[in-house]
Formats: structure tokens, sequence, C-alpha cells
């Protein structure tokens, strides 16, 4: 089965109101409800931008760049691998893990399939 790769992004100076324990509870049932179908794989968010480093390649030599990025409006805010038995069925998961966020919340995921070999 193909394994997918979705890459959460959100504005990460966005204020956002705290979503309340239901946001909590709703999650933890569809964590578990995608572990115990054998869908996920890997799920962690990320830290913020200022405690990352970005590292280049440009011209023969790395360069590296301390964060925050600020010319950078939407970030990468966390991740999930699933093997799913294809793109619509990683598409549907992904929806629902979107529709669990508030409303006023702006947030999206990319998804893309992870190449073998």
């Amino acid at each position: 089965m193909p394994r997918f790769m979705t890459l959460i992004r959100l504005d990460e100076n966005a204020e956002y109101e705290p979503p309340g324990p239901e946001f909590d509870e709703r999650m933890a049932a569809l964590y578990e409800e995608i572990t115990k179908a054998g869908v996920m794989l890997d799920t962690a968010g990320l830290a913020k931008t200022g405690e990352g480093t970005r590292v280049t390649w440009n011209d023969g030599k790395v360069g590296y760049t301390d964060g925050p990025f600020t010319e950078s409006k939407e970030v990468i805010g966390g991740y999930s691998i699933i093997q799913a038995k294809d793109k619509a069925e990683a598409l549907e998961w992904t929806k629902r893990f979107l529709e669990i966020h508030p409303s006023h919340w702006r947030v999206s995921a990319e998804v893309r399939e992870i190449t073998e070999g």
C-alpha cells in the first residue's frame, strides 16, 4: 500500500483562541480510529520556526540561517505519515483531520505520496 505524507500548514503568527477540551477529545478519537485502522504510521507537531535552522546549498557552499523565517507567511506546523490504499483514502483522512479544527482557524494540508526507490 502506498504511503502519504501530509504537511500541515498554518500562519505561525496568527492569534488563535484555544479550542477547548472538546477539540482535544475529537482529535484523540480520530487518532485512535486512524491508528486502529492501521493507517497512521507517524505524526507530530513541529517547534516554531524561531527554533529552527535552514541549511542551504548554493554555488558549492553550505549556508545556515537561524529562524524565525519572517519571509514565510505559512509554515509547516506538523506532519503525518499514513499508509492508505490510495490517494482518495489519504485525502478523506486529511479532510476529517481538518474538520476537527475550529471554523475560524486557517489551516491547510498538503498530501503527497511518498515515492519508493
